[in-house]
């Protein structure tokens, strides 16, 4: 089984909206504090939200703080990644990977492209 599995990128308009999912196996989901990543074009990885396990708590990178919400369902392996408002600069392939991350989860990501 794939320990990670992104879906739901795509091409959207600035301004749009769109709804990452990410399911992972059990062993990796359960207890992990759960993370979306993301990577453009010619630049390094960063950090775009994390989500405890229990209790839910968020922390969201400056760059999409009001725009984009990380969500967990813990009853279907998943973590979500609602990103409103996007912009431009907000192309890159998203990842989702535990905080912190662990390199043998690294997935094939899901691209998202914002451009008119």
């Amino acid at each position: 089984q794939v320990p990670l599995a992104e879906s739901g990128g795509g091409l959207v308009q600035p301004g749009g909206s769109l709804r990452l999912s990410c399911t992972a196996s059990l062993a990796v989901f359960r207890g992990s504090i759960m993370a979306w990543y993301r990577q453009a074009p010619g630049k390094e990885r960063e950090f775009v939200a994390r989500i405890g396990w229990r209790t839910g708590d968020t922390s969201t990178a400056d760059s999409v703080k009001g725009r984009f919400t990380i969500s967990r369902d813990n009853d279907k392996n998943t973590v979500y990644l609602q990103m409103n408002n996007l912009k431009p600069e907000d192309t890159a392939v998203y990842f989702c990977n535990t905080h912190p991350p662990a390199r043998q989860f690294w997935g094939r990501g899901t691209q998202v492209t914002v451009s008119s």
